[in-house]
């Protein structure tokens, strides 16, 4: 049988897959931050003033990627309890709080948004586009517990070593593995590009191709309105040549007779 407390964690985690139901423009998550939360707060104030005075603290904006929502609920639920024992002052928490969950945001944006979910997205299309479908249903099998456990994982070292496991954390490296993650993303693009190229491989068309991908990848490294400039710039370019090398062949052609 499950201890008292662990039900209580147990609900909290489950609470986690719920924190953006209420999400609003005011306070982002907040609502469901608290909603999360709520749980644990309940077995450690037994007051109900002081309870609501902890229940008014997830009521302040809140926003970040949803994978991090397991561990902040676990790491705010660690410093809570340091609180109530006096172990450190109230206003630690909303200190800590918005620096944590904003700088993990950036890092679940990143590897998560930007490279993981891409990753596992194209890979299964490009699976897909080659028919075989029981190898995408088997990777999502295989991916969905992979992402689920991390969630678990973090959760509890959060309740377990509070903000200690952001320095584990860091040594995962995670900006880095995004970073390379993006290269493999752009060789599955072209995989799925020759995959679906109505005409001919061409030597001219395989040079633009290779080209255009690997700028790609190289203005994953600038910023938003850097790589946007860029990315048209090198689209039109790759428009051009052929339009030119057509216009070149016509003209020759015509010379010739």
């Amino acid at each position: 049988m499950l201890s008292r407390e662990t039900k209580i964690f147990v609900r909290m985690f489950l609470r986690t897959y719920l924190v953006g139901g209420c999400i609003n423009t005011r306070g982002m998550q907040n609502i469901g931050l608290s909603y999360a939360m709520d749980p644990g707060l309940q077995m450690l104030y037994k007051d109900d003033a002081a309870l609501q005075k902890a229940r008014k603290h997830y009521l302040r904006i809140y926003n970040t990627h949803p994978c991090w929502t397991p561990l902040l609920v676990g790491i705010f639920f660690f410093l809570e309890r340091k609180i109530i024992k006096g172990i450190l002052p109230d206003r630690a928490l909303a200190q800590m709080k918005s620096t944590i969950a904003y700088t993990l945001s950036a890092v679940g944006d990143s590897f998560f948004g930007g490279s993981l979910y891409v990753f596992w997205s194209l890979s299964t299309i490009v699976l897909l586009a080659f028919q075989l479908y029981g190898a995408a249903l088997i990777w999502a099998l295989i991916w969905l517990p992979i992402i689920e456990g991390f969630k678990l994982y973090t959760f509890f070292r959060g309740i377990s070593e509070g903000i200690s496991f952001l320095s584990r954390l860091k040594s995962f490296n995670l900006i880095n593995w995004g970073a390379r993650l993006k290269l493999v993303n752009a060789g599955l693009v072209f995989v799925l590009w020759v995959r679906f190229w109505p005409g001919p491989l061409t030597p001219l068309i395989w040079i633009s191709g290779t080209a255009f991908l690997l700028a790609l990848a190289w203005c994953a490294s600038f910023s938003y309105r850097v790589r946007e400039v860029i990315v048209y710039l090198v689209g039109a370019v790759l428009l051009i040549i052929p339009l030119l090398v057509d216009i070149v062949g016509d003209s020759l052609e015509f010379l010739q007779k």
